[in-house]
């Protein structure tokens, strides 16, 4: 069945949608957050990659480098389930490692409850999540007096040359989407797709395994991996920071069988394990078969652009999602 199939045909509805979803509205404060730390250039010598990409990338001068990132969990997560909450930290820190190629070492947490049983039920969530993926985590701090609230933190290492950063697409690329589709609406929210809970760790490892393959490969000019923004709003987190565009057909993106997944909602949905990508198109099947030799569903659906706009297409129209001479998400530009 065509993606079309389940969509309203309401184009420009649908970018306003997207430009305007709180996912990616909340990323507006990276910029500002990165300005103030620009009085202390003097200090980033090492740094190869920093604000703007999934995780920093600290250069060790012998051909290796250390990924460094951090994630905070919603406190309505939280509120509404500890147990997933603890989960979901785990997942969104790892991918942001394997999306850049790296591998996943550890992770040091920061959670704060009042309530002993909130503590409980984060920690076996997180728990769960290390059984599944063999990333443990190795300390951190807990505040027994402050209102609910989890962060967390994640080392991974890589060759440097072996790198998938977001700041490096190009006029040319084709974007491809891989997506593990197979898994439901998350339990908590009607704009997540949980797909990892119901697999074994063999399976999710040699999943997460792929994307390493592509950086060793050297087969994606750039990547992230989808977050919050959802499925077009973290292109457009690419787009910005590669200062590029893009245009997307929404009939080859790919989606879930479920019915019920409307287009104009999976374009703004969390998938668990999702991945954006752009590369030369003379490595495009290589770099899409890994993928899929992974257990990722994957498809070519746009180009990247040397105009600075993002633009969704169906079968009759085009419409501009972000156009970056006025809009912006981070604010972070190449």
């Amino acid at each position: 069945m065509s993606n079309l199939n389940r969509y309203s045909g309401d184009l420009q509805k649908l970018a306003e949608s997207i430009r305007t979803f709180d996912g990616t509205s909340r990323k507006g404060p990276i910029a500002s957050v990165s300005e103030i730390f620009k009085e202390v250039a003097d200090a980033y010598g090492g740094c190869i990659a920093d604000f703007g990409d999934d995780a920093a990338v600290i250069d060790l001068g012998n051909g290796d480098v250390i990924l460094l990132a951090a994630d905070g969990i919603w406190g309505r997560l939280i509120e509404k389930s500890p147990w997933w909450a603890g989960f979901t930290s785990v997942i969104v820190n790892i991918n942001d490692i394997v999306a850049m190629g790296g591998k996943p070492l550890a992770m040091v947490d920061v959670v704060s409850s009042t309530d002993p049983e909130t503590f409980k039920e984060i920690f076996k969530g997180m728990a769960e999540g290390i059984k599944k993926f063999g990333v443990p985590v190795v300390g951190g701090h807990t505040h027994p007096e402050g209102e609910k609230s989890l962060s967390v933190a994640i080392v991974g290492t890589a060759k440097k040359e072996h790198i998938i950063r977001s700041d490096s697409a190009k006029p040319g690329d084709v974007v491809i989407y891989a997506i593990d589709l197979d898994g439901r609406t998350g339990p908590n929210s009607p704009y997540s797709f949980e797909s990892v809970s119901s697999k074994t760790p063999e399976a999710l490892r040699k999943m997460y395994e792929a994307p390493q393959i592509v950086g060793q490969r050297q087969l994606a000019t750039a990547g992230k991996d989808i977050s919050n923004p959802g499925i077009i709003g973290t292109l457009g987190m690419l787009c910005e920071t590669s200062s590029v565009g893009a245009r997307i057909r929404l009939a080859d993106v790919v989606m879930p069988e479920d019915s019920e997944i409307t287009v104009e909602r999976w374009m703004l949905m969390h998938p668990g394990t999702g991945f954006v990508l752009t590369a030369n198109p003379e490595k495009a099947e290589e770099c899409m078969t890994v993928l899929r030799d992974g257990g990722m569903t994957t498809a070519i659906c746009g180009e990247i652009t040397a105009e600075k706009k993002v633009i969704i297409a169906d079968d009759k129209n085009t419409a501009v999602v972000f156009d970056f001479e006025k809009d912006k998400i981070t604010g972070i530009r190449k």
